[in-house]
């Protein structure tokens, strides 16, 4: 009971300081340029998802049903095949070694990609819906099924760091990379954590509210980004929510198509271009801030 009240205590510092240091009010009209809408870049796919961007601002996303990998090339607008045979990829993410890890739930694996698509795998006998990569190359991936949240050391060993939450699903970090979110399919909360040196998780919190689909009570909160200004961008089945650092709601961003909107990136070479799977096509939309990688993000005052 203390320890629990102590780690409760020490998190609202956290959140406290936050809240302090950060303005409160940032609306939609901060993000979306006049005039600017969705675009659409890609189309004729089963099941889009797990957008991801390299280190030029080239955008990958998975066609799950057809277990392929794509990419878009941002100088070019073109779209090519990227990997065949994903084995059911899902979540992606570029890691600070240049490849690109993804979960392979049809095989029960993490792995990883080189630029040349040569597959390595990260972890084995695990389920597996989307995931995070540290600028240490370790990885939190979500267990939608199994209402868990693992972590791979940048060693390969794997743990169940957090078990509990309804459906787990979409996964990220803040900027610093101190912080964990992650969202419940099935529940009005996105969850947060504080990540500790180990990799292990404290201080689970409710910390940011999605606005439900009338007479719903389940967001369908899925994939999420940041932007380098600490706001939090969730796919949900009433659109991109949007939140600031002190988890306080900015706005919906509306979705491009009525389909199921299931992931988000920033992308472009600088950034600054939303990138949404939305079921058979992917779209763009272009905005007034900024993304970041997380495989070249570094701490404060480094």
């Amino acid at each position: 009971m203390l320890r629990s009240l102590m780690s409760t205590l020490i998190y609202s510092a956290i959140l406290f300081t936050v809240q302090s240091a950060v303005a409160q009010d940032m609306p939609l009209t901060q993000i979306l340029i006049d005039g600017e809408g969705w675009e659409e870049v890609a189309r004729g796919y089963k099941f889009t998802e797990g957008p991801a961007v390299d280190g030029q601002g080239n955008v990958f996303f998975t066609d799950i049903p057809n277990n392929r990998i794509h990419k878009i090339d941002v100088a070019s607008g073109k779209v090519s095949v990227f990997v065949e045979n994903t084995g059911g990829a899902n979540g992606l993410m570029f890691g600070p070694d240049g490849r690109l890890y993804g979960c392979q739930n049809g095989k029960k694996r993490i792995v990883a990609w080189d630029t040349a698509g040569k597959e390595s795998t990260i972890a084995e006998e695990v389920e597996s819906n989307d995931l995070v990569v540290t600028r240490e190359g370790g990885v939190y991936f979500t267990d939608f099924g199994n209402k868990r949240v693992w972590y791979v050391s940048p060693k390969g060993e794997k743990r169940v760091v957090d078990e509990g939450i309804t459906r787990p699903n979409g996964i990220i970090l803040w900027p610093d990379q101190g912080t964990l979110v992650v969202t419940d399919f099935a529940g009005p909360y996105l969850w947060v954590f504080r990540v500790e040196a180990d990799g292990s998780l404290s201080s689970k919190q409710p910390y940011y509210m999605p606005r439900l689909p009338q007479g719903k009570k389940e967001s369908g909160a899925d994939g999420m980004t940041v932007d380098s200004a600490g706001r939090l961008y969730a796919a949900t089945f009433v659109g991109l929510q949007v939140f600031d650092p002190t988890g306080r709601f900015s706005g919906v961003i509306l979705k491009p198509q009525p389909a199921f909107l299931s992931n988000v990136v920033f992308g472009g070479p600088k950034l600054d271009t939303l990138y949404v799977t939305c079921a058979d096509k992917v779209y763009l939309r272009k905005t007034k801030v900024t993304g970041i990688r997380y495989f070249d993000t570094r701490p404060p005052g480094k």
